[in-house]
């Protein structure tokens, strides 16, 4: 695909159209982050809804993953000369040409970087118009682009016409302005007593400690790999793959926790006895914590305490006192989210054919996303499909046992 450069002009590139107010769209494609990085700090400071939108998060990503340069687009679109949207795609090459967000499942939502404000002047017909604008940029076969949320500071259809949208999940954060509001909001008499209750299993332990550190603390590195440690316990006792055992993954995880990346990573870690129980991972962005992994240890001795849920309510006590507004818990349900989160997005993903093959593609994905929807929502079937994934999860991994 020819990099035409984010100021290239929509009639170079065949994708121009008159909008409201005589705004004229210009779409470009780069392949090179630092070009792009003026318009995406200039539009990142608007706000972000994930770590997936941040410059630096992204930038340690495409480079510990060792990214083909020609395999990362970057789409800038404009209005009248300002920039309105920003597109970082991963092209990924297999049987087809696919553009997705770059981190996947590994953040809670993923979305263009956009000046919302600048779009809303937009009709609604012509904001459809822009979307399939930008997309016409794009040289392959689909785009895919999971976890967009409908953000309630955002205007309602904001990204119609960006693929056809399917609802998917649920966006969990917790938004409150002091930790006496969130407990006064989310806690009935009865979830105190189960708090207190746990509390004082875990102290009957030994001695209970809870601190917050940042990335660039001395012993970060060493929690970091107590929390895979936890985690990759857990994911083997359910019988699913491990997404952090991969070298490159657990590469830029380690990369994070080095301040001079312009990633900000924030631990928040539960001990018993000095010893590591539970753990948060955050990414801090502005007044915002996006927590992207939790662990917790499998030692029967404390699972009376519940650790995981321990570390949590002290996060929850602590995190609005010092200043964050927002803490994102990230997407799917859990009983936590269920106790803390007054802040529900819907999420959706958004399916792109551009080409007869991605056509026959997005058919195809929107038909067994229809059947996963019947299958959460049945909870027979949902069973069912858990024992299935389990017992496949447990004979590949005896059989990889077998080979070695």
């Amino acid at each position: 695909m020819a990099d035409i450069g984010f100021e290239a002009s929509a009639a170079g590139a065949g994708v121009d159209f008159a909008c409201e107010a005589a705004l004229a769209v210009t779409v470009g494609v780069s392949h090179d982050i630092k070009e792009v990085e003026p318009v995406w700090r200039r539009l990142s400071a608007i706000g972000v809804a994930s770590p997936g939108q941040s410059f630096d998060f992204i930038r340690l990503w495409t480079y510990s993953l060792a990214i083909p340069v020609d395999e990362q687009v970057y789409v800038v679109a404009s209005l009248g000369g300002r920039p309105a949207a920003l597109l970082p795609l991963h092209r990924r090459r297999g049987l087809f040409a696919v553009y997705s967000w770059f981190p996947g499942s590994h953040v809670g939502a993923g979305a263009p970087l956009v000046d919302a404000r600048l779009l809303a002047t937009l009709s609604p017909e012509r904001r459809a118009g822009f979307w399939r604008t930008v997309l016409g940029a794009l040289d392959g076969d689909m785009a895919y682009l999971p976890g967009i949320p409908q953000l309630p500071e955002t205007p309602a259809g904001l990204f119609d016409g960006l693929g056809r949208a399917l609802p998917v999940e649920t966006l969990y954060r917790a938004r409150f302005s002091s930790w006496q509001e969130a407990d006064t909001t989310q806690r009935s008499k009865s979830r105190r007593k189960h708090d207190r209750q746990h509390t004082d299993k875990l102290n009957a332990l030994g001695a209970v400690s809870f601190e917050t550190i940042e990335g660039d603390h001395p012993e970060a590195a060493a929690v970091l790999e107590e929390m895979f440690r936890q985690r990759a316990r857990r994911f083997e006792e359910m019988g699913i793959a491990n997404p952090f055992e991969a070298a490159d993954i657990a590469r830029f995880y380690r990369a994070t926790i080095d301040r001079s990346t312009g990633v900000r990573v924030m631990l928040n870690v539960l001990r018993v006895n000095g010893e590591i129980v539970a753990v948060r991972y955050n990414i801090v962005e502005g007044d915002r914590l996006f927590c992207l992994i939790s662990s917790m240890s499998d030692n029967p001795r404390l699972q009376g305490g519940s650790p995981g849920k321990q570390c949590l309510l002290r996060v929850m006590e602590t995190v609005f006192e010092d200043g964050y507004r927002v803490f994102d818990m990230g997407a799917g349900f859990t009983d936590e989210k269920r106790h803390w989160c007054n802040d529900l997005i819907p999420l959706s993903n958004h399916y792109a054919p551009l080409s007869p093959a991605g056509a026959v593609t997005v058919t195809c994905l929107l038909g067994w996303q229809a059947v996963r929807a019947k299958i959460k929502s049945n909870p027979r079937l949902l069973r069912l499909f858990k024992t299935v994934r389990g017992r496949l999860g447990r004979k590949a991994a005896s059989a990889t046992e077998d080979a070695a």
